[in-house]
C-alpha cells in the first residue's frame, strides 16, 4: 500500500527535552524557580516540543565522534543536567569551567563549547516559535484545532490560501491533523481546496532553499506532521491526499463536498485513491470519482459544443481551413469514443514551410491537455539521421553508455501516456527509427531499452515532412488561377452573382498519382504508408490570408512598441498590400515575418537609434504618395512597375493630428561599402 511508504511504521520517540522535564535531576534544579510549562492535547509541553525534532537525542548522538561519555557525575554534573540545565537557563558558560580541567562532562572542551552553542540555540528557537504574522498564526492555529483563534485571523484579513515557508497551506496542515471543524472554516472563507504541497522531501526542500536538512526536518515535524516518512515526496500533494493518509472519513467528505478533486495526482502520479486504506474513506472515494468524473465528462461535451476545436483552430493558425476541419473530424471521433482503442492516431502532415504545420500540432496539443508541457512531446527527427542515434530515441540497451537515462520518447511517454507526439520533418530520420515507429503506429506500444513496454494507444502521433512540398505548392497555385480565370469569365459574360472564392480542394487523382508515389519512393515500405489515419495537405496562402499574416506580424510589433518604448504604432490599409509582395511560397509565413522586418522594423529601429522617437508618440507606416499609384496595378504592369517596389516611410502624428515625415538618415549599405587593402 503506497501510504505505507509516506507514513512511519511507529510514532516518535519522546523528545530530549521532554524527557528533561520529566526527570528527576531537572526537577532538582528547576525546583526552587517553580517555572510553569503549559501542555498540550497529549500532555506534552509546547515549547519543549518544538526544539528536539521529535527524535531521542543524547550527547553521544550529537558529538558522533566523540563516543559515549562516562557515565557517573562528572566535574559535578551529568549530561541529563548538563543539558536540563539549558533548558531552564542554568547550562554554565565556557568560563564556569574549572581552572585546569581540560574537558567538561568528560567532552572536551572545544565540544563542550559547541554543546554550550547548540542548547542556546534549542533555547533561542523555542522562545521564537510563536508566529509573528497572521498567516503564520492561521497555520498554527489550523494544526492545533483552534477554531475561535482560526475565525478571529480570518476575520482580520489573514490570507486562507497562503503557504509556508516551505509550501504547504493551512487547508493541508488541518487535514493532516484530522481537524475536520478547521477544515469546515477554511473551506468556508475560500480555501482552494486543490493547491499542492510545494514541499517534496526533507533533503530535497532543504537543497532548494538553501538551508540545513535538520531545520527542515524540525520545522516540518513542529509546523507540519510528525507522522510522515522525512524521505517521501510530497510534492503536488493536496489537501484530500493528506487526508487520506491521516484515513479521516469527516475531513475526506469535508473536503470532497468543498470542491476537491479525486482524482487529481501529485508529482509522483498517485491520485488520493492511491493512499486509501480498505474501509469508509475507499468507498467515499470511489463513488465521489465516479461522479466527477461524470460530470467532467458533460461539462467537456457542453464546451465542445460551445466551441468546436476548429474554431478555436482558426484562432490560432491563419488559413488551412482544409487540414484544420481534417484533424477536427479526428479527435471529435475520439473524444465521443467513436474510434479504434486498440490503435493511436496518426497523421502525416505535407507542405512547405512556414506553412502551419507545426503550429497546428501544438495549438491540438493545448486543446487536448491543460498541461502543454508534459501533454506535447516535439521530437526533431533531423537529429536521428545515424543508424546509432536509435539509441537517444527508445534509450540503449543495457551495459552501453546512457542505459539508465532512458529514451527521449520513452521517457516522456511514460509521464503522458497519451500525450501528442511530433515528429518534426520525419522525411529525414534514419530507416531504423521508421522501423521502430511500426509498432508504435500500430499496437500503440513501444519497448524501451530497459526492456519495458510502456502502452500509449490514446497518444496522438503527428508527422510533418517537406516531401512534395513542391507539387502541392504549384499544383495548388494552378488550382487557383483556374477558379479566377473562371470567375472572370462569369463575370465577363453578366451570369449575375458570382463569388469570388479562394477556397480549393486537392483531387484525389492528384494524391493517388501524385503524392503517393513520391511518398513510396521516399519512405521505401507501404506498410509504414498503411498505419497512417490521415494524410492531412498543407496549402499555399491566398491574397486574403496573406493580409491576415501580415496585419498579425504589424500587431505583434505595435504591441511591442507599446510595452518596450511607450509608442503607438498605426499603418495604412494599403502598407498590408505592399509587403504582402514579400512572400515566397517556398518559406510560407516567415517570409512575411522577414519582409516585415527588413521594411519596417528596420527604420523604427534606425529612428529610435537617432533619437527621432520622442516617449508617448504616435507613429503611422504609410506608403510614399508618389508610389500608391503603384498599387492599382493595370492589367499589365509596365516593366518599369515592376523593378520599382512602392516605398514605405515613418510619420509622426503630433497632438493636433498634424503629420510630418521622420528623416532617417539610411545606414550604409553592406554592398556600397569600399574595402580598401
Amino acid at each position: 500500500m503506497l501510504a505505507s511508504q509516506l507514513l512511519r511504521r511507529t510514532a516518535p520517540a519522546p523528545r530530549l527535552l521532554l524527557r528533561l522535564v520529566r526527570s528527576s535531576s531537572l526537577q532538582s534544579l528547576g525546583g526552587a524557580s517553580r517555572r510553569s510549562v503549559t501542555t498540550g492535547d497529549c500532555g506534552e509541553p509546547q515549547w519543549p516540543r518544538a526544539s528536539a525534532g521529535g527524535r531521542p537525542l543524547t550527547l553521544s548522538a550529537l558529538l558522533p565522534g566523540l563516543g559515549a561519555p562516562p557515565s557517573g557525575p562528572l566535574g559535578g554534573r551529568s549530561e541529563t543536567q548538563c543539558l536540563a540545565a539549558a533548558t531552564w537557563g542554568r547550562l554554565p558558560i565556557p568560563e564556569e569551567i574549572l581552572t585546569g580541567q581540560d574537558s567538561w562532562n568528560g567532552v572536551p572542551c572545544r565540544a563542550a563549547v559547541g554543546l554550550w552553542a547548540l542548547a542556546m540555540a534549542l533555547v533561542v528557537d523555542c522562545y521564537t516559535k510563536n508566529p509573528n504574522s497572521k498567516d503564520a498564526a492561521l497555520m498554527e492555529a489550523a494544526r492545533a484545532n483552534n477554531v475561535p483563534e482560526v475565525t478571529r485571523l480570518l476575520s482580520e484579513g489573514a490570507d486562507v490560501n497562503a503557504r509556508h515557508k516551505l509550501g504547504w497551506t493551512a487547508l493541508m496542515v488541518a487535514a493532516i491533523s484530522r481537524n475536520d471543524s478547521v477544515v469546515q472554516v477554511l473551506l468556508a472563507a475560500g480555501a482552494d481546496p486543490n493547491l499542492g504541497d510545494d514541499f517534496s522531501s526533507v533533503y530535497k526542500t532543504a537543497k532548494e532553499q538553501g538551508i540545513h536538512s535538520l531545520e527542515v526536518l524540525v520545522t516540518r515535524e513542529d509546523d507540519f506532521n510528525n507522522r510522515l516518512n522525512n524521505r517521501a515526496s510530497f510534492k503536488g500533494c493536496t489537501a484530500l491526499h493528506y487526508a487520506v493518509l491521516a484515513d479521516d472519513f469527516r475531513t475526506v467528505k469535508e473536503l470532497l463536498d468543498g470542491g476537491a478533486n479525486p482524482v487529481q495526482r501529485n508529482e509522483m502520479g498517485h491520485t488520493p485513491m492511491d493512499y486509501a486504506r480498505e474501509g469508509e474513506v475507499m468507498k467515499l472515494l470511489k463513488t465521489s470519482e465516479s461522479k466527477y468524473m461524470e460530470k467532467q465528462r458533460k461539462r467537456e461535451a457542453e464546451e465542445r459544443r460551445r466551441f468546436p476545436l476548429e474554431q478555436r483552430l482558426k484562432e490560432h493558425i491563419i488559413g488551412q481551413e482544409s487540414a484544420i476541419a481534417t484533424v477536427g473530424a479526428a479527435i471529435r471521433r475520439k473524444e465521443n469514443g467513436w474510434y479504434d482503442e486498440e490503435h493511436p492516431l496518426v497523421f502525416l502532415f505535407l507542405g512547405s514551410s512556414g506553412i502551419g504545420k507545426t503550429e497546428l500540432a501544438k495549438q491540438t496539443a493545448k486543446y487536448m491537455h491543460k498541461d502543454a508541457k508534459k501533454g506535447f512531446i516535439r521530437l526533431d527527427m533531423s537529429e536521428f539521421q545515424e543508424r546509432h542515434e536509435v539509441a537517444k530515441f527508445i534509450g540503449s540497451p543495457p551495459g552501453y553508455i546512457g542505459h539508465e537515462e532512458g529514451g527521449q520518447l520513452t521517457k516522456k511517454l511514460k509521464q503522458c501516456p497519451n500525450a501528442v507526439v511530433l515528429f518534426d520533418e520525419v522525411d529525414k530520420a534514419h530507416p531504423d527509427v521508421l522501423t521502430i515507429m511500426l509498432q508504435l503506429f500500430d499496437e500503440g506500444r513501444l519497448t524501451d531499452g530497459k526492456g519495458k513496454t510502456i502502452d500509449c494507444k490514446d497518444a496522438i502521433f503527428i508527422m510533418t515532412s517537406n516531401v512534395a512540398s513542391e507539387e502541392i505548392a504549384q499544383h495548388a497555385l494552378q488550382l487557383r488561377q483556374e477558379a479566377l480565370e473562371l470567375s472572370r469569365n462569369r463575370i465577363a459574360e453578366n451570369l449575375g452573382d458570382v463569388q469570388m472564392s479562394d477556397k480549393i480542394t486537392i483531387s484525389k487523382n492528384f494524391k493517388e498519382n501524385v503524392i503517393r508515389p513520391i511518398l513510396k519512393a521516399h519512405f521505401r515500405r507501404d506498410e509504414f504508408l498503411g498505419r497512417i489515419n490521415e494524410i492531412v495537405y498543407f496549402l499555399p496562402f491566398c491574397h486574403s490570408e496573406l493580409i491576415q499574416l501580415v496585419n498579425k506580424e504589424l500587431n505583434f510589433w505595435a504591441k511591442r512598441a507599446k510595452q518596450r518604448h511607450n509608442i503607438t504604432l498605426l499603418w495604412d490599409r494599403e502598407v498590408a498590400d505592399v509587403l504582402v509582395d514579400g512572400y515566397n511560397v517556398h518559406y510560407g509565413a516567415r517570409s512575411i515575418k522577414h519582409e516585415v522586418e527588413r521594411r519596417v522594423v528596420n527604420q523604427l529601429a534606425a529612428a529610435y537609434e537617432q533619437d527621432l522617437l520622442p516617449g508617448g508618440c504616435t507613429l503611422r507606416i504609410t506608403v510614399e504618395d508618389s508610389d500608391k499609384q503603384l498599387l492599382k496595378s493595370p492589367e499589365m504592369p509596365s516593366p518599369q512597375a515592376e523593378k520599382r517596389l512602392p516605398k514605405l516611410r515613418l510619420e509622426i502624428i503630433d497632438k493636433d493630428s498634424k503629420t510630418r515625415k521622420l528623416d532617417i538618415r539610411a545606414p550604409l549599405h553592406p554592398e556600397k561599402v569600399c574595402h580598401t587593402i
